[in-house]
């Protein structure tokens, strides 16, 4: 600035003379002025050349209607009990959809021993999204539902089968949507959406022992010892399980925090960000031992739990309604799928 107040008061004192010359003076001082203001604008561009703006990546809307149509579904089947005609024909349905997004499924069969000795064939259905990458993330649910309504106040329910609307489909259905959406617009890393079988055949509460853990999630206790593919590797993985109800709480549950607390601290962060404080709440949760606990011993990838845990309900750790006949449609809120799946397509295209 202060060269160019220099050179104007040269030029006043040497042509004040005249009117010709004034004239020419405020020629001179228009053209000065104009050629300084053209070369700031010229030393703009080379500045904003060497700044490539990176282009901004956008997230795809998750539709919660279309992820509460996902859950409706699997239960206009029935309760999806192992060994039960419903579980056959929601597995042939599960299969079919994430054929329609994905060009890899996998159609894992195994048998399984549950609590009373019976064995059931099992099937955990996986889809595969961008095989090529080498960085992955794994995202996992439970698809069958319970066969005991053991936690219900009602005691002449407690062999009933539940529907598991929450308890189960909500997760299958917010990751069904997921793959729905991948299948619309790729992403940068490999996503593997497993929908495990088997995890709640737990033995009923009045058989429950500390020794009784490794008779839940056998689902995934297989594929963590049986990958779909060889040498299987995530860089991380997030289970869903309970995401449905209205006004959930996700607090940071216990094996998360143990196995993998930067990876559920980044998650939690990411809620935050995006507007779900409300939701995914810095508050310690229970120890669940849920299929991402078997995961990590087991397959060693770490996995978090997104998980409603709420400690003010009767059975004093989950939502009201769990393991009762009233883990029905009813007990399901498409503001909080929105919630759920929303997180995770971020962390899907923006990463963590």
């Amino acid at each position: 600035m202060y060269y160019h107040y220099q050179i104007i008061r040269f030029l006043q004192a040497g042509f004040q003379q005249s009117f010709h010359c004034r004239f020419l003076l405020f020629a001179l001082i228009f053209s000065f002025l104009l050629f300084s203001c053209g070369n700031k604008n010229q030393k703009k561009s080379p500045a904003a050349a060497e700044t490539k703006q990176t282009e901004k990546v956008s997230v795809p809307d998750f539709n919660a209607d279309s992820a509460y149509y996902y859950v409706e579904k699997q239960l206009s089947f029935g309760p999806r009990v192992p060994g039960s005609e419903a579980h056959a024909q929601c597995a042939g349905w599960l299969e079919s959809t994430l054929r329609r997004f994905s060009a890899k499924v996998y159609v894992q069969d195994f048998k399984a021993r549950v609590h009373n000795n019976q064995v059931f064939n099992g099937q955990n259905i996986i889809a595969v999204f961008n095989p090529e990458q080498q960085r992955r993330i794994l995202f996992g649910a439970h698809w069958d539902s319970r066969p005991y309504a053991d936690h219900d106040p009602d005691p002449a329910n407690h062999n009933k089968p539940i529907d598991g609307a929450n308890d189960g489909a909500s997760g299958t259905g917010v990751l069904l949507e997921i793959a729905r959406q991948l299948h619309e617009k790729n992403p940068s890393v490999g996503v593997d959406i497993i929908l495990f079988d088997l995890e709640d055949y737990g033995p009923p509460k009045d058989r429950q022992t500390n020794e009784s853990t490794d008779m839940w999630g056998l689902g995934s206790q297989y594929w963590a010892r049986n990958p779909h593919v060889p040498n299987y590797k995530a860089n991380f993985g997030i289970l869903l399980d309970m995401v449905g109800a209205p006004d959930a709480k996700f607090p940071l549950e216990g094996f998360s925090m143990h196995f993998a607390p930067d990876i559920k601290q980044r998650v939690w962060e990411l809620a935050a960000r995006i507007g779900y404080a409300d939701y995914f709440i810095f508050e310690q949760g229970g120890y669940i031992t849920d299929d991402h606990y078997f995961v990590n011993v087991i397959a060693g990838i770490p996995m978090i739990d997104i998980i409603h845990l709420d400690a003010t309900s009767s059975n004093g750790t989950f939502f009201e309604y769990w393991h009762t006949v009233k883990d029905n449609i009813d007990q399901i809120d498409a503001a909080t799928l929105k919630v759920v799946g929303d997180v995770v397509m971020h962390v899907i295209f923006l990463g963590i």
